[in-house]
């Protein structure tokens, strides 16, 4: 059923289904956002407090060796209470060696850095067996230097000492000045194992799970605890740890631990669960409305494809139920007649449009209709009425309305409003009546162009001759018994020329009228003896040589023989004109005939006329053909047209090529007779 304007309402109502699906995009990219922003939080805040306990750990490690050091300054300054003797000291510096690993040697020096005694550490007896002390020796007065300013213990660079094994140790000297009765009266020399104090430090608990290292402020290790493992991430954190003298180390701590997990806790993983929970229901509530709007969406479309297309017709389209009553009008039918839609709707017979004269007719023809009768398919044609009473013709088709159900519900009539079409039938008319008019004249003035181009050839002969008899007769030393056997050649040409120039005019008229020309058997020969004494007459005053090729035992063609010698006359004269500007030696006319190509079952002959000139321009080349185009001051144009269109009704095709080694040569064929 067409749309009737309530239904077409409908798709407003359809309309605001697209934004619904922009909310719940914009719903589901606000939950995926959520919970990202939700995983990245818990990821980055896991990852903090990781970075932040490992810094916790390095403050704490560098407080556990600042503790040590002081604990172990205490221990050493108790060697020199009460003046001990030197076996007394010796003894009392291995037990502090024993307790204290991170210590690998203790001296005691005298006032000018002279050693009074020393012990060195058990577990690593033969440790300075290598370098002895000497090389150390400008450590020790520079951290004796310091503690001398300092009036307290000062600490030298770390710095590496080898051993016999073929590996070292990282050692830092340590001075502490010895001081009696307010007198300083020596100094004690401790020598630290930077490696020693990372493991003593690493006996802490939360050492264990890291690895410690002691660096200079340049990043270069000094000493390593623990093994390196590998991760996708590694913690790490850094305290400076500033001893008395000047010397500073770094104290490096890197987690072992791996990254925190994509979910770092229970907390982010049920959040998460729940979330995707929720996502999925969504995801099912939005499919199953996806499909509903989809459903919707086709019908909106289908509605407003089918008033779309209603509306834009120019037919006019009126739909009827079975008691006659009009159900629907498009538009165009509205505007064909002149009512409104609501004037017209639920109308009955008579139709406000049919002419009152025709009413009676009309409704014997609907009650045709209405009977069952389906009208002819291609049509009838009418005559309705406008609102305003003016009468117009109309086209009508029409056939049953069938509803889904296959039941027919009244009739559709289509409408096509004719007058238009009946108005220009009637131009068309008189303008066809016109246009013969126009095309006979025409022909007259192409009968008078072509007859005049036609005809320049052979008046122009009979002129040439003429003028010969006539210098003949005036020339005094002419032989007056000879002057008649002169003059009978120039008499008999003229004679033919001016013959030639009746059959020019017989076959122009014949060619313009478009009349079947007479044909006959004519060999090639034929033909070039015709020409050749108007070409030679052209070619003595150009200065062209003239060269005829003719193939041996060619077969006549049927051509109508005026017009084919016409043809090769004016490509030869083209020919001979196209050389005017080049040597005298390079004027030759190539005139040959040979048999063409075979090209299907029936054998032609060909024809070629070649000259050296300087060939056809691109931009000629695209209008050489054309009716009065010409590149001559005198020329009419008619030429090449008059010669493709003679070649073309004897069923071939004139082409034009170059020339080698200059120049352009045109080609033809024509068909040959039949043997008798």
């Amino acid at each position: 059923m067409p749309l009737s304007p309530a239904s077409a309402t409908g798709l407003d109502r359809l309309a605001p289904g697209r934004p619904r699906w922009l909310l719940w995009a914009v719903l589901v990219l606000l939950v995926a956002v959520l919970l990202g922003t939700l995983i990245w939080l818990a990821g980055r805040y896991e990852a903090e407090r990781v970075q932040g306990q490992l810094e916790l750990d390095a403050t704490e490690a560098v407080g556990e060796l600042r503790s040590g050091m002081s604990r172990n300054l205490q221990s050493l300054q108790t060697l020199q209470i009460n003046d001990p003797s030197p076996n007394a000291w010796t003894i009392d510096a291995a037990s502090i060696l024993r307790e204290h690993r991170e210590l690998v040697r203790l001296e005691w020096r005298d006032e000018g850095l002279r050693i009074r005694s020393v012990v060195d550490t058990p577990f690593q007896p033969d440790l300075f067996e290598r370098m002895g002390r000497d090389s150390a020796q400008s450590d020790v007065q520079q951290a004796c230097v310091a503690a001398q300013r300092l009036s307290g213990p000062a600490y030298a660079p770390s710095y590496f000492l080898p051993t016999n094994n073929g590996m070292g140790v990282e050692l830092m000297e340590m001075c502490l000045p010895l001081v009696s009765s307010g007198r300083r009266v020596g100094f004690l020399v401790a020598s630290y194992s930077l490696q020693g104090l990372l493991d003593e430090l690493s006996t802490r608990q939360p050492m264990r799970n890291h690895e410690i290292s002691l660096t200079e402020g340049d990043g270069t290790r000094l000493a390593v605890w623990g093994a390196q493992r590998r991760g996708s991430r590694v913690f790490t954190a850094q305290q400076l740890l500033d001893l008395p003298g000047g010397t500073t180390l770094v104290l490096r701590l890197n987690s072992w631990r791996q990254a925190p997990d994509f979910f770092p806790n229970l907390l982010t993983a049920l959040v998460a669960a729940m979330t995707l929970a929720l996502v999925s229901i969504l995801a099912l509530l939005a499919n199953d409305m996806r499909h509903r709007q989809r459903a919707e969406r086709d019908l909106a479309d289908a509605l407003a494809f089918r008033k779309a297309m209603e509306d834009s017709l120019v037919t006019g389209l009126r739909a009827r139920d079975l008691r006659g009553r009009i159900t629907y009008v498009n538009p165009a039918f509205c505007e064909m007649v002149g009512f409104e839609a609501a004037e017209l709707l639920g109308h009955g017979v008579p139709a406000p449009y049919w002419p009152p004269e025709l009413v009676d007719e009309y409704q014997q023809r609907q009650a045709i209709r209405l009977a069952g009768n389906v009208p002819p398919r291609e049509g009838y044609e009418s005559v309705f009425m406008r609102k305003d009473g003016t009468r117009f013709p109309v086209l009508i088709i029409e056939a049953p309305l069938i509803n889904a159900q296959g039941v027919q519900t009244g009739w559709m009539s289509a409408f096509v409003d004719i007058s238009e079409q009946r108005r220009v039938q009637e131009l068309s008319r008189a303008s066809h009546e016109r246009l013969q008019a126009t095309a006979r004249l025409a022909m007259v003035g192409e009968m008078a162009s072509l007859l005049s181009h036609e005809l320049n050839q052979p008046l122009a002969a009979i002129s040439s001759y003429a003028t010969g008899s006539v210098n003949l007769l005036q020339d005094p030393a002419t032989d007056v018994d000879g002057l008649k056997a002169d003059l009978a050649l120039p008499l008999q040409r003229i004679a033919e020329q001016a013959e030639r120039a009746g059959r020019v005019i017989k076959s122009v008229h014949d060619f313009v009228r478009r009349r079947e020309q007479a044909r006959e058997a004519v060999t090639a020969q034929a033909l070039l003896d015709a020409i050749l004494p108007l070409v030679s007459l052209q070619a003595r005053k150009l200065g062209v040589q003239v060269d005829t090729v003719l193939w041996p035992d060619l077969p006549a063609v049927l051509c109508d023989k005026t017009m084919v010698e016409q043809v090769i006359l004016n490509l030869a004269r083209n020919a001979m004109q196209a050389m005017e500007q080049v040597s005298d030696d390079a004027r030759v006319l190539t005139l040959s005939v040979a048999l063409a190509p075979p090209e299907g079952t029936e054998p032609r002959v060909q024809f070629s006329v070649a000259d050296r000139g300087p060939g056809i321009s691109e931009n000629v080349q695209q209008q050489l053909f054309t009716p009065f185009f010409t590149t001559k001051a005198e020329g009419m144009g008619l030429g090449l047209s008059l010669c493709r269109t003679v070649v073309e009704q004897h069923g071939g095709t004139l082409e034009y090529a170059s020339n080698a080694p200059r120049g352009t040569v045109f080609t033809f064929s024509l068909p040959a007779a039949p043997l008798a």
